[in-house]
């Protein structure tokens, strides 16, 4: 198990996933990875966003952790610039089959309920704060 930090960025009432199948099992994930060790969970999620989705972000707040496969900080956060889909990280450019695919996505926030979104306690989350505000 491994502690992450990761991001959850909303636009235009969509929110940025990552599509995984792996082992024949279909579900997403909030873009994110591995703490190392002279990173903080914030600055994981910063980089891992330009890694997993080619964007730059800025982390406009800490929204919960959990205990999921390790401790896992999710961070809202607001895209600055880059182009959405083209990220560069070892997962993106070089596939390996026995970790499966990872693919950035655009998801409607209705479907977050819907969809198999690990862990599914944040989906539940951020569904209800966004419809709190609107």
């Amino acid at each position: 198990m491994r502690n992450r930090g990761s991001i959850v960025t909303i636009t235009e009432g969509k929110v940025a996933l990552i599509e995984r199948m792996k082992n024949g099992d279909h579900y997403y994930v909030f873009p994110g990875g591995g703490i190392k060790k002279t990173e903080t969970p914030e600055q994981t999620a910063i980089r891992e966003a330009f890694e997993e989705l080619g964007v730059t972000v800025k982390i406009d707040r800490f929204i919960d952790d959990f205990f999921f496969n390790g401790r896992q900080y999710f961070f809202q956060a607001t895209i600055l610039s880059g182009e959405f889909g083209k990220g560069e990280g070892e997962e993106m450019t070089h596939p390996d089959p026995e970790k499966g695919s990872y693919r950035p996505v655009w998801m409607n926030l209705s479907e977050l309920l819907h969809l198999d979104v690990r862990p599914h306690e944040i989906a539940k989350e951020i569904y209800s704060w966004n419809r709190k505000r609107g």
